[in-house]
């Protein structure tokens, strides 16, 4: 039996050559238990499957917890060294930054159309765009939470709340920057964020005020249309993060990741290293060494 890919694409897939996930299988044709009664009703037959895998790519989207911490953490990322990107393109603007074109119109006037929009998440906080969803590096928090104190001292407020705001705005201030190379500073920027992230979460959660006025800075962040220059501060986060959205059209002169032909969301990673090799076949060698899969047809082996 020939199977098209069976592991986790993206979820609007109608191919499963867009992985998200190469250690789980695709919740929309069924779950590990499912696969191992099709093995069994094959063995019934005297008959196995042959499975169709792709090592060369994966797709490309908030699905893809991999790519989402390459965005977050450019290459102080765990998965910095997974994807075939080049740090250090001719573009010397996007050093330490992938540049993401999935934008429907030059930068500037899809931001001052308000377009692009900061919202908070449980202690953490993303750039909208449409169906796009890009994370917001841990260390360009205080330029959301500075304004956020401002509109808090204004309220009526539990002293507790301005001090722990306090506090985390001055621990952000210490994060080790995401092009950060060194394992110690490394083993501190993903420590304090998590940290960061529970006290975030704690604010939220216990202080009517901090929402109020979180709600408010989000607001004055994410600008007016009328008012040009109300997108100045966006601008700047946006100018601190480890990626750089662009028009779609420049992808095929400036994008510094290596992609599945010229399909901007299918972005190649590399096989070729110990690590991902082993990462991304782990579920692919099990199932051959239990026997469940006869062979294997291995996509753009090429790559």
């Amino acid at each position: 039996l020939y199977t098209s890919p069976v592991f986790k694409p993206r979820a609007t897939s109608t191919h499963g050559y867009d992985i998200v996930d190469y250690n789980q299988f695709n919740p929309r044709l069924g779950t590990e238990d499912d696969f191992n009664a099709l093995v069994d009703a094959l063995r019934e037959r005297d008959m196995h499957i042959l499975l169709d895998i792709v090592p060369n790519h994966m797709g490309v989207s908030t699905e893809n917890e991999w790519w989402m911490d390459v965005l977050k953490h450019g290459p102080s990322s765990l998965y910095a060294t997974y994807f075939d990107i080049d740090w250090r393109p001719p573009n010397r603007a996007l050093d330490d930054r992938v540049l993401v074109p999935v934008l429907g119109d030059h930068y500037g006037r899809v931001l001052e159309a308000g377009d692009l929009e900061v919202v908070y998440w449980h202690g953490d906080f993303y750039l909208h765009y449409y169906a796009h969803q890009f994370p917001i590096t841990p260390e360009s928090y205080g330029l959301i939470l500075r304004p956020v104190r401002e509109h808090l001292l204004t309220l009526d407020y539990d002293e507790w709340v301005e001090m722990e705001l306090s506090s985390v705005i001055t621990a952000l201030g210490h994060i080790p920057p995401f092009n950060t190379q060194d394992p110690d500073q490394l083993t501190v920027r993903r420590r304090e964020q998590v940290i960061v992230r529970w006290r975030l979460l704690g604010l939220f959660d216990k202080s009517e005020a901090f929402r109020a006025a979180l709600e408010q800075a989000l607001d004055d962040l994410n600008g007016d249309p009328d008012r040009p220059a109300s997108f100045d501060a966006l601008d700047y986060l946006l100018r601190q993060q480890p990626y750089r959205l662009a028009y779609w059209r420049v992808a095929s002169d400036e994008i510094n990741y290596r992609r599945f032909f010229d399909i901007n969301d299918m972005a190649a990673i590399r096989i070729e290293t110990p690590q991902v090799f082993a990462d991304t076949h782990r579920l692919t060698l099990r199932l051959l060494a239990e026997d469940k899969v006869g062979g294997l047809r291995i996509d753009h082996p090429d790559g």
